[in-house]
């Protein structure tokens, strides 16, 4: 088999380490203002004539739509596969399909289970790779996220995101975040949904702190999140993580143990009455419209950065 060497300078986004505090803070800055010229009806169309490849092997709304929209809007191409409409459902070896695919494309977003899967891809593409989510991780959503947050309330340096919930590719993500951008996570799960030892080796405490009970976790937070009980691929424990996290829904009293201008999000979809109550979620303190808007603006900084370094 033919294996020709991939380019040397290939930026890929796979984990949210994989940039440095001040390439995250550059994409950040520079996603507010693409943000700021859609909402002046201003043209950014850096992606002329460039074309963006979008594979879904787990099912998705947001990151297709935020992913889409954007790099039309950048002036570019969209092609989006599945795995029912590709030879990935027929078993194509990833390395192979990445091997083709990026001859044709410039840039390709995944979405599947393993990461590992992720990096075989990327591994062998030609051109860069972003992870629009895998088991592990998803980086895309906590930048959005972090935007959002600073949007809101400045710079999240040396403030408390409190993460309700099990121990998931969001709540990874924000521990690295926290590591990058110096800020702590209060993690708060039933007993057997905590944080695996292993991944969080070396993280220091100024950096993240267990909780057990949900309302100390919330004490003093800057930022309240969580997600849905059962995440994608875990349907068969539903009825066991709905009897796990039955004390562990975000309700109004939870908020007023954070600060009293914390803000409340959500990856979504949401649950109403299960990981958090309609009050909190639709109530004064929510941000999670402008949570899920921010994802298709700090997508497109970040497919800028990777394409051409900064501007």
């Amino acid at each position: 088999m033919q294996n020709e060497p991939t380019p040397l300078n290939i930026r890929h986004f796979l984990r949210l380490d994989d940039f440095s505090k001040e390439e995250i803070l550059y994409v950040l800055d520079r996603a507010k203002y693409i943000k700021q010229k859609f909402k002046n009806f201003e043209p950014h169309m850096p992606m002329h004539d460039r074309t963006l490849a979008m594979i879904f092997e787990k099912a998705s709304t947001r990151t297709r739509v935020s992913f889409e929209a954007g790099f039309y809007q950048m002036g570019g191409y969209v092609i989006n596969l599945t795995s029912g409409d590709s030879q990935l459902g027929r078993s194509e070896p990833i390395e192979d399909t990445a091997r083709v695919i990026t001859r044709m494309v410039d840039l390709v977003m995944i979405r599947t289970f393993g990461q590992d899967r992720l990096e075989a891809f990327a591994k062998h593409s030609r051109v860069p790779v972003i992870n629009g989510l895998t088991n592990e991780f998803h980086p895309c959503q906590i930048l959005a996220d972090i935007l959002t947050f600073v949007e809101n309330r400045g710079s999240i340096e040396n403030k408390i995101v409190t993460w309700i919930g099990d121990e998931n590719n969001m709540s990874y993500t924000w521990i690295q975040a926290a590591e990058l951008l110096n800020f702590k996570v209060h993690f708060c799960a039933p007993e057997n949904y905590q944080l695996k030892p292993e991944r969080i080796a070396g993280v220091s405490p100024d950096h993240l702190k267990i909780f057990k009970d949900p309302y100390e976790a919330c004490a003093g937070a800057d930022l309240v999140t969580t997600d849905v009980w059962t995440s994608m691929g875990y349907e068969a424990e539903n009825q066991e993580r709905h009897k796990a996290f039955a004390n562990f829904c975000v309700n109004q009293d939870m908020m007023n143990r954070a600060k009293p201008d914390a803000l409340f999000m959500h990856c979504l979809p949401a649950h109403r009455g299960e990981e958090v109550t309609a009050e909190v979620i639709d109530g004064p303190q929510s941000v999670v419209w402008s949570e899920a808007e921010n994802r298709m603006h700090v997508q497109k900084a970040l497919m800028e950065f990777l394409l051409f370094g900064k501007q």
